[in-house]
């Protein structure tokens, strides 16, 4: 039963002789044999959607029960129903299969005849709406990705770069006002910073290495409390960093040195 496309397409090469083999594993009665040419069909990729409701009927007459059939076929229940809904059809829309996308007449099978021409055409209007809705989303996304700067755009700002030491800096954002009057300009001993392609734009790197300019910076940028549990997580840091060091610096400060040299 199952080598009957192999022996028509023999027939169609116009093969003397084909090698076959004899088989009872996949039944004896008719009825076994018939299970197993219409399990076969079903399993087929280019079977056609109506041929394959037929067969799975009549497969569910042999089985019993749509659980049943599905099991038989490692499917699950609602893929069995689901394809046995196009049975439900009405003549007129059963002869539209193929040129209307078939999961929407599966999906209106088991309405009511009267109601399935117009629960069809509602399903295509709300598909061809999302469709239309992603289409134009989408449009605006590429639109906006290669979209220019707005004039009202934050200026130059420090970005997440890696510094000469290899750690990374955390984003603060240059307000171009007080900051240019605070922040002293790079150092001229710099390494350049090679050009970007056109269209991405450059961040600058902080200068790990000049411990003003960065307390320049984060006193401008951040608001008092900020900035003090800064100061006090790096002053925890430097003691345990080298305890000496930093009791030494302290005792200069509470002394008034530093103050008289800032």
């Amino acid at each position: 039963m199952d080598g009957s496309s192999r022996l028509a397409a023999a027939r169609e090469a116009q093969l003397t002789t084909i090698k076959i083999m004899v088989s009872d594993d996949q039944g004896t009665t008719s009825e076994e044999l018939l299970e197993s040419a219409l399990v076969a069909n079903i399993h087929r990729q280019d079977l056609e959607e109506l041929d394959e409701a037929r067969a799975l009927q009549r497969l569910l007459a042999i089985h019993g029960s749509q659980t049943a059939l599905a099991k038989r076929l490692q499917r699950s229940q609602g893929w069995v129903s689901q394809r046995l809904a196009l049975l439900n059809l009405t003549p007129d829309l059963q002869a539209r299969i193929g040129e209307e996308p078939v999961d929407l007449l599966r999906a209106v099978g088991n309405k009511p005849a009267a109601e399935q021409k117009a629960a069809l055409e509602e399903l295509k209007t709300k598909r061809a709406r999302q469709e239309a809705e992603k289409r134009e989303r989408s449009g605006r996304k590429q639109a906006n990705k290669g979209a220019p700067p707005t004039a009202d755009a934050p200026p130059v700002h420090y970005g997440v770069r890696d510094g000469p030491d290899g750690t990374a800096g955390s984003e603060q954002r240059d307000d171009h006002t007080a900051a240019e009057a605070a922040v002293p300009e790079p150092r001229g001993s710099q390494e350049p910073v090679e050009a970007e392609p056109a269209g991405e734009r450059q961040l600058p790197k902080l200068p790990y290495d000049d411990p003003v300019h960065i307390a320049m910076h984060l006193k401008v940028k951040m608001n008092k409390p900020t900035f003090l549990e800064l100061f006090r997580l790096l002053a925890a840091m430097a003691h345990e960093l080298d305890s000496a060091q930093f009791e030494e610096t302290l005792r200069r400060y509470t002394d008034g040195s530093m103050s008289k040299a800032s």
